[in-house]
C-alpha cells in the first residue's frame, strides 16, 4: 500500500488540538465565489505534517453542499457526493431519524436551519490568549468581500471536562497511519483500530472497500492538481484525503441533569453513583468495568481508562446495557460476546448459536466509529450573531467519518436514540435521548440502574430531555490539494 500524503491531510483529522485550548467556529454564507476562491488560496490552511511541538495556531476549513455548488463544482461531480450530505440535516426525514424533534427541531435552530444555512466552516485554533489576533488576520483582506458571517460559535476550555462534569474524550477510535491493517471478513473481538477508509476517503476502509466519494476524469480541466484514485487509476480524486464533518450544537440542562438525579436519589454519593451509571464512567473517566486482562489492539496502554471491553459484565450489572458508554461504542466484534470457539462458533457464524436475551447480536463496533473533535462552551451567548444574550452551555459536537450514512447516522439513531438497544425496552441514550413518544408506545424516559452499583436492579422514569440541539449541518473537508482545484475552477491555467 502507499503512504499516506500528511501534507494534504488537514491536521484536525490527526490532531485534536489539545494545547490550542482557545478556538471559535466562523459559520458563513459565500458572498462572492471568485473572491472566496481568492481568499482559499492565500489561506494558511494547517495540514497533518506532525511537528516537534503544538503550532502556535491552526485553520481548518469545511463546506456544504451549498458552498461547493456556489464554488462552482460542476453537477456530474456534485453528483457523486452521498446523499446525506447533499440532503443535509436540516430536512424532516433526517430529524426524525436522528431525534431532532420538539424543542430540538431544525426550525428551532439557531443555526443551520433552513432560514439560517450555510456554506462554510472556518476553525480557528489558538494558544491561550492568541484567537483575537488570530481571527483578526484570517478575516483581514478579502474576507468581508467573500463571506457574510453567520454565526460565531464561541467556545471555553474546561480542562478536558464536559458541562455536566465528567471527563471527556476519553474514548476515540485509532487510526492506522501506517496502512498495515488488513480487515478479515470475521472478527471476533473488539479492536480499537481502524483503517484510514474508516475517516479518510480515499482509502480501504473496514469492508476492505473504498468509499464512494467524487471522482473526475484524468483529462477533466485542473484534474491534474487532485491525486490519482488508488483504486482507479484513470481517475482523479477529488475526495481523498477529505472526510464528511459533522457539528452540531448541543446545549446541556446542567441544572436539571443533577436536579432530576438528586430528587431520585438518598444522598449525594448515590446521585453520583446514579449519574455515573447513566454515562458508565466515573467523573474522571474510569470505567465501570473492569479493565481488560487481553491487549486491546489499538488502545493506548498508557491510559487505563480505555482499556476495556464488556466482555467481563454480560448482564450489565456493574455498567448499564442502556448507559452512554455503551451506546456510543459497545466495544464488541463481529460475533456475539464473550468470544466463542469450535463448533459454537460455526454454529454461531450459521445463526443456530444458543439464543439468549442479550445473544441478539449488536452491530459490530468496527463498523459505526467516528473521530470526535468537538469542543465545549460554557458561559456564554450560543451565538455572537443572534439577539440571544443570556449564557448557555454545552458541546459543539464535531466528528469525521467517512459514510454519514454508516457511521454517525447510525450511531445516533440505532445505539443512541434506539429503545430496541440491546434488547431494552422504553429507553433511550439516558443523556441525548429524545424522549419524543411514539405513537401507540411508552414514552423513552426510563433508565434501569444496575443491581451491583445501588443494591438492587431498579428503573428510574420520567427522565427529561438533557439536551437539545441548537444547530447543526453537515460539511466535506477538503484535503489541501482539493482546495487548490477548488481555486482553480472557472480559471485558465496556463
Amino acid at each position: 500500500m502507499g503512504s499516506v500524503e500528511f501534507e494534504a491531510i488537514q491536521g484536525i483529522v490527526r490532531f485534536g488540538y489539545g494545547k490550542l485550548t482557545d478556538c471559535c467556529f466562523l459559520l458563513a454564507t459565500i458572498k462572492d465565489a471568485e473572491k472566496t476562491r481568492g481568499w482559499i488560496e492565500t489561506a494558511p490552511v494547517t495540514n497533518a505534517v506532525a511537528l516537534s511541538d503544538a503550532p502556535q495556531t491552526a485553520l481548518q476549513v469545511a463546506f456544504t453542499y451549498e458552498g461547493l455548488t456556489k464554488l462552482g463544482c460542476s453537477s456530474a461531480l456534485l453528483s457523486q457526493f452521498s446523499t446525506e450530505f447533499k440532503t443535509g440535516l436540516n430536512n424532516n426525514a433526517r430529524a426524525r431519524l436522528l431525534g431532532d424533534v420538539g424543542e430540538s427541531a431544525p426550525e428551532q435552530w439557531f443555526w443551520g436551519s433552513e432560514n439560517n444555512k450555510v456554506d462554510v466552516l472556518v476553525m480557528l485554533y489558538a494558544r491561550p490568549g492568541g484567537l483575537d489576533a488570530w481571527k483578526e488576520a484570517i478575516q483581514s483582506g478579502g474576507w468581508n468581500e467573500a463571506f457574510r458571517v453567520v454565526s460565531e460559535l464561541n467556545t471555553s476550555y474546561l480542562g478536558g471536562t464536559e458541562p455536566f462534569g465528567f471527563t471527556d474524550g476519553v474514548s476515540q477510535p485509532e487510526l492506522d497511519w501506517e496502512r498495515s491493517r488488513v480487515p478479515q471478513q470475521i472478527e471476533d473481538t473488539y479492536t480499537n483500530r481502524i483503517t484510514l477508509g474508516e475517516v479518510l476517503l480515499g482509502y480501504p476502509n473496514e469492508y476492505n472497500r473504498y468509499t464512494d466519494r467524487p471522482l473526475l476524469p484524468s483529462d477533466a480541466s485542473s484534474a491534474d492538481l487532485l491525486p490519482v484514485a488508488e483504486d482507479q487509476p484513470n481517475m482523479r480524486d477529488f475526495g481523498r484525503n477529505g472526510s464528511y464533518l459533522v457539528l452540531r450544537t448541543l446545549e446541556q440542562n446542567v441544572d436539571e441533569f443533577w436536579r432530576f438525579i438528586r430528587g431520585h436519589s438518598e444522598d449525594e454519593a448515590t446521585a453520583e453513583m446514579m449519574a455515573e451509571a447513566m454515562v458508565g464512567r466515573r467523573k474522571d473517566g474510569t470505567p465501570l468495568v473492569p479493565l481488560s486482562s487481553s491487549p486491546i489492539p489499538g488502545v493506548d496502554t498508557n491510559d487505563n481508562r480505555n482499556h476495556f471491553d464488556f466482555a467481563s459484565d454480560p448482564d450489565g450489572l456493574k455498567c448499564p446495557f442502556g448507559a452512554h458508554i455503551r451506546r456510543a461504542n459497545p466495544r464488541n466484534g463481529d460475533l456475539p460476546s464473550p468470544p466463542v470457539s469450535g463448533i459454537k462458533r460455526l454454529l454461531t457464524l450459521l445463526g443456530l448459536g444458543e439464543k439468549t436475551l442479550n445473544s441478539d447480536a449488536k452491530a459490530s463496533s468496527r463498523f459505526h466509529r467516528i473521530l470526535r473533535r468537538g469542543r465545549e462552551f460554557k458561559n456564554t451567548p450560543i451565538s455572537t450573531q443572534t439577539d440571544e444574550t443570556s449564557t448557555h452551555e454545552g458541546i459543539h459536537f464535531m466528528c469525521l467519518n467517512a459514510n454519514l450514512a454508516r457511521q454517525f447516522e447510525f450511531l445516533q439513531s440505532a445505539w443512541l436514540m434506539s429503545t430496541k438497544f440491546d434488547a431494552l425496552t422504553d429507553e433511550s441514550d439516558p443523556l441525548l435521548g429524545s424522549r419524543e413518544r411514539i405513537e401507540g408506545a411508552a414514552p423513552p424516559d426510563s433508565f434501569t440502574l444496575p443491581s451491583e452499583q445501588l443494591g438492587e436492579r431498579r428503573t428510574v422514569g420520567g427522565i427529561p430531555r438533557f439536551v437539545r440541539v441548537r444547530g447543526g449541518a453537515y460539511f466535506f473537508l477538503p484535503s489541501l490539494a482539493t482546495l487548490r482545484y477548488l481555486t482553480a475552477i472557472g480559471q485558465s491555467r496556463e
